[in-house]
Parts: structure tokens; C-alpha cells; sequence
């Protein structure tokens, strides 16, 4: 098989590339083609990948494609993982969050809003790139707001757009791992979560970075009351940590994380206040260190330097969260990152090989969710296979999720009608009806401070 990485300068990339080196299984993929925007970046990723594959001798090879129609032109598949305005642009949506007094979180409210604003028009011309060179290759979408970008170039590819997300599959680990170790799930329950095998099955539903979990069967029976009646259980780990077993009992479902900026809105915007440097700024010097570092050392010493940052990366994730929670550092399990790669490797296999596998996905509703369009993006357990994946049934959501399921859906909607149809009373209607912007006002007065640092907005009129 061939995958062209788009994005493929990107931090994240040996992580793809480490879960295809591991891969040992019959038609794996036999070529990775690194597509990205910035040559120096490009260069960067070669050399780690080149050390990481040192030591296999029939690693995929590694191909550099500087033009996006020569990266997809006869791919089997395309990995979409771009960052327009790269972690520059996250400061400067944190910046602006901060002086108007709103999160600015990159995918969710302000900033994820922001973020889709300048990335949809590079997702839609990657989409149309696909379709015109090679319809029959199926996009896997990493790009965030991942609901987003996948509900619009679905416009334009249909069911060959598939969204993916690590989260879910973070979630469920989690919570099977803490029942694991109270010895109520056998032991090696959590091995196939998330990649397709094993005897788990998620009653998991929403949208990207708005689900909650609120089911899990292992063998046939759901554990999760076992979870939610043990507060101590609750508490082992990082979800629950975060929301606080009397609220998550409140609720009667394990909320994904990122939730924790709607129901904890207030205290996170205070913890953000209180930092020397929002987590954007971190990443940006952080990584605008790392490339410059990797630039003049060999390979091997590349690869060195990027597991260290990696590590650092990952032990910030979500730290005003953690702040605003009261809660310490990371477990060690939660820092060793990735997820979403396998996800990524257990798709191309069913598809490509005809090997199915139940996966939560970004996917047309098709009826799932009765209260939304039949073609809204949700996330969904799914089963996949040759004919790609098709949702799987879940409970309905209960009245308070539904509400904001739906408003949230009418907003990443009304974000991909500003963009294609260029208009900037969209794009602040947006704004204005997310749950997290508070008020008219807020939103004309963000909308205008972002056009100003990003001139790529100015076409919205």
C-alpha cells in the first residue's frame, strides 16, 4: 500500500511512521510519501524517519513530494494532519482569547472556530486535488476541528472521507484500565481498544470533542455501573480526575475530555489567565527550537532530541484543565502519545484487506442521531470493512447532550457556509451562538481581531 502524509513536516509524523514499522501483518504499507508547505520541516522528519527505520530493513520507504497533486497522485490512501498558520496561529487565537476573556482552545469555541476559518479553504482544495487526480483513494482526516474538516470535504468526496480522533480511544483505555486493575474486566481487556479486536464495544456518541461515554460492554455485559458506583475507581484516572466523581456520577457517563471546557468554562479561563504563556506559545517555542536543533545534527541524534520534546509536549497537554481541576501531572501511561495512528493503520487494513474492525470514527450521522441531518459528521462506534465504515447503534443522548450536540452542530455548519460562501456575518453568527463565546459583541470584536493577524480572513466580506 502507498500513504501520502499531508502535513508530513508535521511534529506528530514518527508516530505514524513508528506504528508502520511495528506492523508486521500481510499487504502492509510499503511506501510513505511526506507532503508539507515548508521544505525545512520536511528535511527535519526525513532524518528521524531514516534513523527510526535504520534497524528494518524492509521499512516503507520514504518519498518527499513538494507539489500535493504528486503526493496523492496513486496513493491507496491520504493522511490528512495539517496545521494552516502552524503553532504561530494557535498563540495568536490564544492571544486574542485572552484579551477578550474567552477560551481560546484550538478546536473548541473561539479558537476552534479561528482555526477552521483559515483551514477549510486549504482542506477544500486538498479534497478537490484528491478528486481530480485520484477519486478511488480514501482520505483519512486528522486535521482539526476534525469534525469540521471532515463534514466539508465530504461535500466534495462523499464516504470516501473518513474522520479520526485519539480521544475516544484515550477515554475508553482509561476507564477499562482502572476496572482492570480493581479486577473487574479480565486482565489484557484494554490490548485491542480502539483498534479493531478484542471483546469490548463502545456505547460512545457525539461529535469530535464532544461525546461521552456511556457504555462499555466487555463480553457482552456493560461495566460501567461498576465504574460510576466506586468513587475511588472514578477518581484513578485522568477524566475523572479532571470532572470529579460527583459530577460524572451526576451525569451517569464518562465525558471526553475536552467537555471539561463547557462544564468547567469559568475556572479554565481563570487558569489561563493565571499562566506566564498559554500552551500555544509553549508549542511554538518549543518547536520552532526543535526544527532549528534537528536542522544541524545527524539522524540519529534527531531522533533523540524529538522522543525528549515529544515527551515534554505531551506531560503540558491539557494543563490549565489540570490547574483549574486541582489536579498533579499526568499518569506515565497518558504521555506515551499516539492512538490515533492506529486507528489510522486498523482503517487502511479493513478497507484494503477486507478485515473488519469496530472503530470510533467521524462519519455521516445516516439516522444515528435523529435530532441532526442525515449528512452531519458525528463520532461513532463504527464497523469497517471493504465497503468502508457504517455507524453502529448507540443510546440516545440524554436531553442536556442532545442540547448541545445540536447547538454545537449548527455552528461547525455555519463555519463551513461562512467559508465557502465568503461571508463574514457567518462566520460571527458562528461565533455568537457557540456556547462558549458570550455575546454578540465578544464575537464581532474576536472576529475582527482575527482578520487582523490572519489576512487569509479578509475574503470573508
Amino acid at each position: 500500500m502507498i500513504l501520502a502524509l499531508l502535513g508530513g513536516g508535521g511534529f506528530r509524523v514518527p508516530l505514524v511512521f513508528r506504528t508502520l514499522l511495528a506492523d508486521r501483518t500481510d499487504g502492509r504499507v510499503t511506501q510513505v510519501r511526506l507532503h508539507d508547505t515548508d521544505g525545512a520541516r520536511l528535511a527535519a522528519m526525513e532524518k528521524i524517519l531514516v534513523a527510526m527505520a535504520e534497524a528494518v530493513p524492509d521499512a516503507p520507504r520514504v518519498v518527499l513530494c513538494s507539489e500535493l497533486a504528486d503526493a496523492v497522485r496513486g496513493a491507496d490512501f491520504v493522511f490528512s494532519a495539517i496545521r494552516v498558520g502552524g503553532t504561530k496561529g494557535r498563540a495568536a487565537d490564544e492571544r486574542i482569547a485572552r484579551e477578550l476573556g474567552i477560551l481560546g482552545q484550538e478546536t473548541t469555541g473561539f479558537g476552534g472556530i479561528s482555526y477552521a476559518l483559515r483551514g477549510l479553504p486549504v482542506a477544500l482544495d486538498i479534497a478537490r486535488t484528491l478528486a481530480e487526480v485520484n477519486p478511488e483513494a480514501w482520505l483519512i482526516n486528522f486535521t482539526n476541528p476534525a469534525g469540521i474538516i471532515t463534514e466539508a470535504s465530504r461535500e466534495i468526496l462523499g464516504d470516501r472521507v473518513i474522520g479520526i480522533c485519539d480521544s475516544p480511544i484515550g477515554l475508553a483505555r482509561r476507564v477499562l484500565g482502572s476496572l482492570e486493575a480493581a479486577g473487574h474486566v479480565p486482565a489484557g481487556t484494554t490490548r485491542d481498544v480502539g483498534v479493531g479486536g478484542g471483546d469490548v464495544r463502545l456505547d460512545y456518541v457525539g461529535l469530535n470533542h464532544l461525546g461521552w461515554l456511556q457504555g462499555l460492554q466487555v463480553r457482552g455485559e456493560d461495566v460501567l455501573p461498576r465504574l460510576l458506583e466506586r468513587p475511588d475507581l472514578l477518581e484513578s484516572f485522568e477524566e475523572g480526575r479532571l470532572f470529579g466523581a460527583e459530577w460524572l456520577r451526576t451525569l451517569g457517563s464518562i465525558p471526553n475530555e475536552y467537555l471539561h471546557y463547557y462544564y468547567f468554562a469559568r475556572e479554565t479561563v481563570e487558569a489561563d489567565g493565571r499562566s506566564e504563556a498559554t500552551r500555544g506559545v509553549f508549542l511554538e517555542q518549543q518547536q520552532d527550537g526543535f526544527y532549528r536543533a534537528a536542522d544541524g545534527i545527524v539522524p540519529a541524534e534527531a531522533a533523540l532530541l524529538w522522543e525528549r520534546t515529544r515527551q515534554r509536549r505531551e506531560e503540558t497537554y491539557m494543563a490549565s484543565n489540570r490547574e483549574a481541576a486541582g489536579v498533579a501531572e499526568r499518569d506515565e501511561e497518558d504521555l506515551e502519545a499516539g492512538g490515533y495512528d492506529r486507528v489510522a493503520l486498523a482503517i487502511m487494513h479493513a478497507i484494503a484487506h477486507d478485515r473488519p474492525a469496530q472503530l470510533v470514527l467521524n462519519v455521516a450521522n445516516r439516522g444515528t442521531l435523529e435530532h441532526l441531518p442525515e449528512d452531519a459528521v458525528i463520532e461513532v462506534p463504527c464497523l469497517v470493512d471493504a465497503a468502508g465504515p457504517r455507524p453502529l447503534p448507540v443510546s440516545p443522548l440524554p436531553a442536556h447532550a442532545r442540547g448541545l450536540v445540536q447547538t454545537v452542530k449548527h455552528v461547525e455548519r455555519t463555519v463551513i457556509r461562512a467559508v465557502t460562501e465568503s461571508r463574514r456575518d457567518l462566520a460571527i453568527e458562528a461565533l455568537a451562538l457557540h456556547p462558549l463565546v458570550d455575546g454578540v459583541g465578544v464575537a464581532r470584536r474576536a472576529f475582527e481581531l482575527s482578520r487582523a493577524e490572519f489576512p487569509e480572513l479578509v475574503a470573508l466580506r
